[in-house]
């Protein structure tokens, strides 16, 4: 049975020792650490994970070891993406994804497809896979939209695609969205900053990127805005605004790296081509984040 992604995602982060190996402590850490403070639901080797720079058995580790560490407490999706519609497929159908509720896939990058090739990607997804498949549209990292009369297409012809984490940043479209889809598809909030209106106008909730360091925060303001209060979900998302931009001011993983460091919680190492964030950006989080450490217990 699908479940309701209702409320706070997390696109949880690879944790990594400074030789570049995986960091399975702290990997275990956050896990529980997140399941603790408020999240709903936990998105594995999406972009924040660094899947990209991590090979097959790695991928299949990772999953396997959150799906041990999470021993069923939170839904889990895992991240399974490309721009070769039938290694998507081989993949999602090749790994061991016992405990793993649904799948979210990026759009296609690079290639540039057009609107009906992205529709055909994900009618091929829909049609192979076993789990339910959310889509992704960042067309950001993608360098293609996928407008929303293609959404609504997918919505309406691809029975096993339930979702969509909308992150284009354009309200016209992801207003048309939320207006005109079928009942029982959602949308999802794939921005930070934008995760209040978003859910003003409509969507379900977030998959987040600053809630890897500040899950009850961020939480909480969702279920501020899922009740209808937003005087209270203000008050809370105000409290992230200076730090969300920094997050992604050089680069994501690295900026929320480095406030997780700064909190405790892991190191803030990555894998090429992500470095680090610079000397000044890193001045500036370890401000932002001595003001709300006190609030958090770890």
């Amino acid at each position: 049975m699908r479940y309701n992604y209702q409320g706070t995602g997390v696109a949880m982060i690879t944790p990594f020792h400074a030789n570049g190996e995986i960091d399975f402590n702290a990997l275990e850490k956050l896990v529980h650490f997140l399941a603790e403070n408020g999240i709903d639901y936990l998105v594995v080797l999406g972009t924040t994970g660094e899947s990209a720079t991590l090979n097959h058995d790695e991928k299949q580790r990772i999953f396997s070891f959150v799906a041990g560490a999470n021993n069923g407490r939170l839904p889990l999706v895992a991240g399974i993406g490309g721009n070769d519609t039938r290694g998507v497929i081989d993949d999602i159908k090749s790994y061991d994804l016992d405990g793993y509720n649904s799948v979210l896939s990026v759009a296609p990058y690079y290639n540039k497809p057009s609107q009906e090739g992205l529709f055909q990607h994900y009618r091929a997804i829909s049609e192979a896979s076993s789990l339910p498949v959310m889509m992704y549209n960042v067309p950001g990292r993608t360098g293609m939209n996928v407008t929303a009369e293609t959404t609504l297409r997918i919505a309406e012809e691809c029975k096993n695609i339930f979702a969509t984490k909308e992150a284009s940043g354009n309200f016209e479209q992801i207003m048309e969205i939320i207006k005109y889809k079928p009942a029982g598809f959602e949308v999802i909030s794939g921005d930070d900053a934008i995760t209040l209106p978003m859910m003003a106008c409509g969507a379900n909730g977030v998959i987040s990127v600053v809630a890897n360091a500040y899950p009850r925060i961020f939480s909480d303001m969702v279920r501020q805005c899922l009740a209808g209060d937003y005087a209270a979900a203000r008050k809370l998302h105000y409290q992230l605004t200076d730090i969300i931009p920094t997050l992604f001011a050089e680069g994501s993983p690295a900026g929320v790296k480095a406030y997780m460091q700064e909190l405790g919680l892991c190191d803030s190492h990555t894998r090429l081509p992500v470095v680090g964030v610079s000397l000044p950006l890193l001045k500036k989080i370890k401000s932002f984040a001595e003001v709300l450490k006190k609030q958090y217990v770890f």
